[in-house]
């Protein structure tokens, strides 16, 4: 079985009785922001610099652990209500590292028939998603950017693992922020839209613009600023755009924390951190 140790000399991950996760050419030195999302959630596939970076979010903004959990938390909602409705297929988007309350442990557990394939253009997100899934074979992990949805759609695991004559659960969590307008990030979830029949749900959350959160202001601002990206704020009309035709569930498009809550543990502590995105999910008609 293999086992994970974390050097604390180094303070990287180590993989004993497999190869090295860390694939040949990728920059451990720069901070992915896939695995300062893993360190958030309490995971343990990151590096010192992701650690590093994830610290520096605490400091701008206390709660930032608690915006990755509740974040996390709509995930299993979301899952759980895709389930509840006979959805046995997902497509997780913009995934990161699959740990920590992921889609197919979610899922498998209520539906252990269910087929999951994770998509993530961060080298060592995919590298250790392989690692992570290994012998699940109704689990795959592709690596590939979203704004290419034809290589995502038409991918051998997409293609291996997914019936697109049946429902299909697609998941955008935390993910468009990052596609700027110039990338038409509406044609792109639109195309997305297309290619599920009827009945497939689509859950999004999105960081928003209509918040007055200096805290929050400053970690989008440093994470801007250490690269991997930026964060596009948008406003609610924008993020229920990406929904199109899709019929928005109750209770509608609302800030993340509010949708379906189970309980207190969906909540932050801080009540600011439960306004700074907004979620949702949409079932085609």
């Amino acid at each position: 079985m293999t086992k994970l140790v974390r050097p604390q000399s180094e303070g990287v991950v180590v993989v004993t009785g497999a190869k090295n996760w860390i694939p040949e050419g990728v920059d451990v030195s720069v901070p992915s922001p896939a695995r300062v999302y893993d360190y958030l959630l309490g995971g343990a596939h990151n590096f010192a610099v992701d650690r590093l970076m994830g610290d520096r979010a605490e400091q701008l903004m206390p709660h930032a652990r608690s915006a990755a959990r509740v974040n996390r938390a709509f995930l299993r909602r979301a899952v759980r209500f895709m389930v509840d409705r006979g959805v046995r297929q997902f497509l997780d988007i913009g995934s990161g590292i699959p740990t920590v309350s992921n889609v197919h442990d979610v899922a498998q557990d209520v539906a252990p028939d269910s087929r999951v394939v994770y998509v993530d253009r961060d080298p060592v997100a995919v590298a250790h998603g392989e690692l992570i899934v290994a012998g699940n074979d109704r689990v795959g992990v592709l690596q590939a950017d979203m704004r290419d949805p034809e290589s995502i759609l038409s991918s051998s695991e997409v293609t291996r693992l997914i019936d697109f004559g049946q429902p299909v659960g697609v998941l955008l969590l935390f993910m468009l922020h990052w596609v700027p307008d110039a990338d038409d990030p509406e044609g792109l979830v639109r195309r997305y839209r297309e290619a599920l029949p009827s009945g497939s749900c689509l859950a999004i959350s999105h960081i928003c613009s209509e918040h007055d959160n200096p805290e929050v202001r400053a970690v989008t601002d440093r994470l801007n600023k250490v690269g991997g990206g930026e964060v596009i704020e948008r406003g609610h009309r924008e993020i229920a755009g990406f929904f199109g035709d899709f019929e928005l569930v109750e209770p509608g498009l609302v800030k993340y924390a509010e949708w379906r809550p189970a309980g207190p543990s969906d909540f932050s502590d801080d009540p600011e951190v439960n306004r700074v995105a907004f979620a949702g999910v949409g079932i085609k008609p």
